[in-house]
Protein backbone atom coordinates (compact mmCIF):
# COMPACT_ATOMS: atom_id res chain seq x y z
CA UNK A 1 0.00 0.00 0.00
CA UNK A 2 1.36 3.15 -1.00
CA UNK A 3 1.83 6.06 2.34
CA UNK A 4 2.66 9.43 2.06
CA UNK A 5 4.80 11.84 3.95
CA UNK A 6 3.47 15.20 4.16
CA UNK A 7 5.78 17.81 5.99
CA UNK A 8 5.66 21.15 6.92
CA UNK A 9 9.52 22.77 7.34
CA UNK A 10 10.68 26.24 9.05
CA UNK A 11 13.91 26.45 8.84
CA UNK A 12 15.12 28.59 11.98
CA UNK A 13 18.85 28.59 10.65
CA UNK A 14 20.26 27.15 7.55
CA UNK A 15 22.78 25.73 9.08
CA UNK A 16 21.86 22.09 8.44
CA UNK A 17 20.18 23.05 5.10
CA UNK A 18 23.49 22.15 2.47
CA UNK A 19 24.23 18.98 4.01
CA UNK A 20 21.16 17.61 4.40
CA UNK A 21 19.90 17.58 0.59
CA UNK A 22 22.39 14.78 -0.76
CA UNK A 23 22.15 12.51 1.61
CA UNK A 24 18.53 12.42 1.68
CA UNK A 25 17.34 12.64 -1.63
CA UNK A 26 20.07 9.67 -2.04
CA UNK A 27 18.32 8.14 1.22
CA UNK A 28 14.63 8.39 -0.28
CA UNK A 29 15.45 7.05 -3.11
CA UNK A 30 16.95 3.70 -1.54
CA UNK A 31 13.82 3.35 0.49
CA UNK A 32 12.06 3.30 -3.11
CA UNK A 33 10.44 7.22 -1.64
CA UNK A 34 9.64 9.62 -4.46
CA UNK A 35 9.54 13.67 -3.87
CA UNK A 36 6.22 14.57 -5.61
CA UNK A 37 7.03 18.02 -4.04
CA UNK A 38 8.96 20.49 -2.11
CA UNK A 39 8.81 23.80 -2.53
CA UNK A 40 7.85 27.07 -0.79
CA UNK A 41 5.20 28.29 -3.31
CA UNK A 42 2.16 27.26 -1.70
CA UNK A 43 -1.06 29.16 -0.10
CA UNK A 44 -3.32 28.20 2.60
CA UNK A 45 -6.89 27.47 0.92
CA UNK A 46 -8.94 26.69 4.46
CA UNK A 47 -7.85 27.65 8.15
CA UNK A 48 -6.02 29.68 10.17
CA UNK A 49 -2.32 29.65 11.40
CA UNK A 50 1.20 29.97 10.83
CA UNK A 51 2.53 28.78 7.53
CA UNK A 52 5.08 26.99 7.02
CA UNK A 53 7.90 28.00 4.96
CA UNK A 54 8.25 24.20 3.20
CA UNK A 55 6.04 22.02 1.86
CA UNK A 56 7.09 18.23 1.04
CA UNK A 57 5.17 15.32 -0.36
CA UNK A 58 7.06 12.18 -0.33
CA UNK A 59 5.49 8.84 -1.64
CA UNK A 60 6.64 5.85 -0.58
CA UNK A 61 5.48 2.17 -1.54
CA UNK A 62 4.90 1.26 1.59
CA UNK A 63 4.69 2.31 5.42
CA UNK A 64 7.57 0.05 6.70
CA UNK A 65 9.75 1.80 3.56
CA UNK A 66 9.24 5.14 5.31
CA UNK A 67 9.71 4.23 8.53
CA UNK A 68 12.92 2.42 7.28
CA UNK A 69 13.79 5.41 5.80
CA UNK A 70 13.44 7.42 9.04
CA UNK A 71 15.53 4.88 11.60
CA UNK A 72 18.40 4.35 8.52
CA UNK A 73 21.21 5.00 11.20
CA UNK A 74 23.10 7.47 8.02
CA UNK A 75 20.15 9.39 8.34
CA UNK A 76 19.34 9.80 11.81
CA UNK A 77 22.18 12.30 12.15
CA UNK A 78 20.43 14.37 9.37
CA UNK A 79 17.40 14.38 10.79
CA UNK A 80 18.70 15.48 14.01
CA UNK A 81 20.14 18.57 12.26
CA UNK A 82 17.02 19.52 10.65
CA UNK A 83 14.09 19.24 13.55
CA UNK A 84 17.23 20.87 15.71
CA UNK A 85 17.46 23.70 13.00
CA UNK A 86 14.05 23.75 11.93
CA UNK A 87 10.28 24.05 13.09
CA UNK A 88 8.68 20.59 11.23
CA UNK A 89 5.85 18.51 11.27
CA UNK A 90 5.61 15.12 9.66
CA UNK A 91 2.94 13.13 8.71
CA UNK A 92 2.98 9.97 7.81
CA UNK A 93 -0.92 9.24 5.60
CA UNK A 94 -1.65 6.04 4.44
CA UNK A 95 -2.79 6.04 0.45
CA UNK A 96 -6.55 4.69 1.04
CA UNK A 97 -9.93 6.47 1.18
CA UNK A 98 -11.54 5.45 4.28
CA UNK A 99 -14.71 7.13 3.21
CA UNK A 100 -15.13 5.99 0.07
Amino acid sequence: MTYYSVLEVTPTTQDWVADYIGPANRLVAQYGGKYLARTDSHERLEGQGEGAALRIVIEWPSREAAINFMNDPEYVPHLKARTEGSISHHFLIEGKDDLA
